[in-house]
């Protein structure tokens, strides 16, 4: 048993070592672009440097975080925070959801299916500054298409500041942002359908299995790898969101994320050091988020292989 595991064993190590190889030179350059300016923040977010002169400034340790001032000590933070994480869980649950029902549309043979994957892909090649000052102008209260329909289907009496209503600017945010995205995750998805083999239908036709139990039994379990890991990719663009908020609401207290913060006490305030620090704990927060949804997922993801 030993003798026969052996080359296994040694042929593993090969691949291993073959597969560092060949991403060296990526993990270089990631460390290159990516990680001196991280370093380079993290230093940052040690002093009290001011935008306006960065080479006066003093270390003080850890003062931006923890002392007085601090940002763990500073409520608005947290909100951001809260904002954040409500944010990525709804729009990243809405957007899988809508999603999934896209790609099985899309993924019925139809004569326009190519027509229709190109229409779909509409919302997400539009950048998202472009959309969402789109749908600021449609959204306006007293010159906005949206107002001006619900007006004249008397479902409101008057236009409704969907961006400036504090009880209405968040669910507006979520719902553009489930328009501008829903098409990633509808790709994503849809790729991960076409890899589900053929046989597995036509045998759950030949025994005639209803269509919601081979959904249940056999597409959603196939697919749930390509699900996971759309989700993971989406979730790390939505706890960074910053210009679909920043662009319809600006420095609103309401809508107000983590990222907007942090260009906020860089650019407004002009506190350097203090913004490297929300910066700081903008990425550790993400990194977390990030292992935590890894280490939740990789069972199923094993188990799927």
């Amino acid at each position: 048993m030993s003798t026969a595991r052996e080359p296994v064993s040694v042929i593993g190590k090969q691949r291993r070592r073959q597969a560092w190889w060949l991403v060296l030179p990526t993990l270089l350059v990631l460390a290159a672009t990516a990680g001196w300016p991280l370093a380079r923040t993290i230093w940052f977010s040690l002093t009290d440097a001011q935008l306006q002169d960065l080479s006066a400034r003093q270390f003080v340790g850890l003062a931006n975080y923890i002392g007085e001032g601090g940002i763990l000590r500073d409520g608005e933070w947290w909100h951001a925070v809260g904002n954040t994480l409500l944010f990525s869980v709804s729009t990243v649950f809405l957007e899988t959801l809508i999603g999934l029902g896209v790609a099985l549309l899309l993924n019925t043979p139809s004569r326009v299916q190519g027509l229709l994957r190109a229409a779909v892909l509409v919302p997400w090649a539009i950048p998202t500054v472009v959309s969402a000052k789109m749908w600021s102008w449609m959204l306006h209260d007293q010159f906005g298409i949206i107002n001006a329909i619900l007006v004249g289907l008397h479902l409101v009496d008057r236009g409704l500041a969907f961006t400036a209503d504090p009880h209405l600017a968040f669910p507006t945010i979520i719902m553009v942002d489930v328009w501008k995205t829903t098409p990633f995750m509808a790709l994503l998805i849809l790729a991960a359908l076409q890899m589900v083999p053929g046989d597995c239908y036509e045998a759950a036709r030949v025994d005639g299995v209803p269509r919601w139990r081979v959904f249940r039994y056999i597409t959603l379990p196939l697919i749930m790898p390509g699900i996971l890991v759309a989700m993971i990719f989406r979730s790390l663009d939505a706890l960074r969101v910053f210009d679909v908020i920043y662009v319809m609401t600006s420095n609103s207290h309401v809508t107000k994320s983590m990222s907007v913060y942090v260009r906020e006490q860089l650019i407004d305030f002009q506190q350097v050091g203090y913004g490297s620090a929300a910066a700081t704990l903008l990425f550790f927060i993400i990194a977390l988020c990030t292992t935590l949804y890894m280490g939740l997922t990789r069972p199923r993801l094993d188990a799927d292989r």
